[in-house]
């Protein structure tokens, strides 16, 4: 980062000061964790006038503990940091593909995607997650785990063995097809009793 500009100059201040590193960090999973076990009231609840409350002390604590063991290692830092910018570039994608399809609607139109379109695109997101964490994760010699594979995949899969591979999915495609179970139509006209 360049300190050419006074707001530039601020970004290094910060990252000096390891705003990066350990703030920003330790407050993400410290949030995400408490926010489940406020969702999940793993730890049980407390009743306060005839309402159930998450016991928010004990939630906290546990968080709070979780992100120091999280900022207390800089490889999980790394992979944290990492991983979230290229998740962040995903979301920015799914953002500029909602916005060229948008050109295509008129005002009154909605633009969300149903149906096979939205399992398609969550299949492609969660793919790309996965492999956004593959790519942050590196192994004992700084490889990454997605490098590791591809070059395990290289070294040990001819075309042979991808043919193979291609063979298994189509039968089990055409499997999956035969023997799932037609849905019922649904009844418009139901009589109400």
């Amino acid at each position: 980062m360049s300190e050419a500009t006074v707001f530039g100059g601020v970004i290094v201040f910060l990252e000096k000061l390891g705003v990066y590193e350990i703030i920003l960090p330790f407050l993400l999973v410290f949030t995400i964790v408490y926010a489940v076990f406020e969702r999940t009231r793993v730890f049980g609840t407390e009743e306060v006038d005839g309402v159930k409350y998450g016991k928010k002390s004990l939630n906290a604590m546990v968080a709070f503990v979780t992100a120091f063991l999280v900022i207390a290692s800089s490889q999980l830092v790394a992979i944290i940091n990492e991983s979230l910018s290229k998740i962040v570039l995903l979301i920015l994608m799914v953002i500029c593909f909602l916005v060229l399809i948008g050109t295509f609607f008129s005002e009154e139109e909605e633009v969300i995607l149903e149906g096979g379109w939205r399992t398609f695109f969550m299949v492609i997101m969660f793919i790309g997650v996965i492999l956004i964490f593959m790519s942050a994760i590196k192994t004992e010699g700084g490889n990454s785990w997605l490098g590791s594979s591809i070059d395990y995949l290289k070294a040990n899969f001819g075309s042979t063995g991808v043919s193979a591979l291609i063979l298994i999915i189509v039968i089990i495609v055409f499997m999956a097809y035969i023997v799932k179970d037609p849905k019922p139509a649904i009844k418009k006209d139901k009589k109400e009793e």
